[in-house]
């Protein structure tokens, strides 16, 4: 059994950790409402420019090689987006896990992987299987606030990498948010681009535009604008998934370390109270004897 000492210093250990989860808690939840205004403020215009780039798409009969692709997907990029610290739960395991999951899942059709991580967390996971695929780890420790600073040069490393031919198809991982306790992991894939499908509005759909420029020439200035996007999107909806994952965590781990001062408070007491009967009993069995 456990010094009154021990309880002691343990119950004031946990108090402590206590502390701190608290004020971690409290400081996502202030990172949060920033990180989930820019994302839900980039969400309108990325899908708009999916939209631009579907009706323009529609008018070409054979268009850029980032819309039509290589043909072939022989060699496949995964970009994995993760956070660069960690107490955020599930959050960085579970995109890491989705990527994992796809990486197998080609190696076993016989096909290429090459893996970029975006965030150490990410990176830590998949180098204990996937070592020899990683071919960069693009660190954004040192930013604040993500910005389309940040996006733009991955983006055109991408575009540089597909038109050296490094790769055929290329395929985006990140978390997109929903809630503070829901973070769905998310893959999209960039190159080549996915159109999406008609419009369910039947005036947008039944509308006609002409372009000027032509279309060709719209899409090969639109659409590598699109990749950096698309990526710094992702950041975007990672940062505001990590803030709201370790908001929740940190949540759980201050009242579960609530229960645990509980229970240790009771042992103490217990201790405390035999130990002072135990001393009692001597004290009287002392006393008869004599």
């Amino acid at each position: 059994m456990a010094s009154l000492k021990d309880l002691r210093n343990r119950i004031a250990s946990v108090k402590a950790t206590q502390k701190i989860t608290k004020a971690m808690q409290m400081v996502a939840a202030a990172k949060l409402r920033r990180a989930q205004m820019a994302a839900e403020a980039a969400r309108p215009y990325a899908e708009r420019m999916e939209a631009v780039l579907a009706n323009v798409a529609s008018g070409v009969t054979k268009g850029p090689r980032l819309l039509t692709g290589t043909g072939k997907d022989d060699v496949q990029l995964l970009v994995v987006c993760t956070a660069e610290r960690g107490l955020c739960g599930a959050f960085n395991s579970s995109i890491a896990r989705l990527a994992r999951d796809k990486a197998n899942a080609l190696l076993a059709q016989g096909k290429t992987v090459k893996i970029i991580c975006v965030g150490k967390k990410g990176y830590d996971q998949l180098r204990r299987q996937f070592e020899k695929n990683i071919i960069e780890l693009i660190e954004l420790r040192s930013v604040r606030q993500m910005g389309f600073e940040n996006a733009d040069p991955i983006g055109k490393k991408i575009i540089a990498m597909f038109d050296a031919g490094e790769f055929d198809v290329c395929t985006i991982f990140f978390s997109r948010f929903r809630s503070v306790i829901l973070q769905i992991p998310t893959a999209t894939q960039l190159i080549p681009a996915v159109i999406p499908g008609k419009a369910a509005d039947a005036a947008t759909a039944t509308a006609t535009y002409e372009y000027e420029p032509e279309e060709d020439e719209i899409l090969a200035s639109l659409l590598p604008r699109n990749i950096s996007i698309q990526v710094f999107r992702a950041l975007l909806e990672n940062a505001a998934s990590e803030q709201g994952a370790r908001m929740s965590s940190m949540d759980s781990a201050t009242r579960n370390a609530g229960e645990m001062i509980k229970k240790q408070t009771i042992t103490y007491n217990r201790t405390r109270q035999a130990m002072i009967t135990k001393e009692l009993i001597e004290i009287i069995s002392g006393a008869e004897a004599l």
